[in-house]
């Protein structure tokens, strides 16, 4: 059984109490810290004066990149798989 961790995780001036297996712990906590970079970053490129709307911003822009660096790796996929492809008909041919 993997061992469990408490830790408390500040994120938009509120404190979250977690209770996380060991090896999480490091990546939490630069995520609450990237999370609370791009609140600063909101707040002061936008008038935005409720953090449910600068989180949503936030969470639409984590949601984004995510989702754009899996439309980024299928099209790579399907180009390596074009390459391999033109790679195996050359070497038929060959042999």
């Amino acid at each position: 059984m993997s061992e469990k961790l408490k830790i408390k995780l500040s994120i938009a001036d509120r404190v979250y109490p977690l209770t996380i297996p060991v090896q999480q712990e490091e990546g939490l906590r630069k995520a609450a810290k990237k999370i609370d970079a791009m609140i600063k970053q909101f707040e002061q490129s936008y008038a935005v004066r409720d953090k449910q709307d600068v989180l949503a911003m936030c969470a639409l822009q984590f949601a984004s990149q995510a989702t754009q660096k899996n439309i980024d790796k299928n099209s790579n996929q399907e180009e390596i798989s074009k390459r391999l492809e033109a790679l195996s008909a050359l070497l038929d041919e060959q042999l």
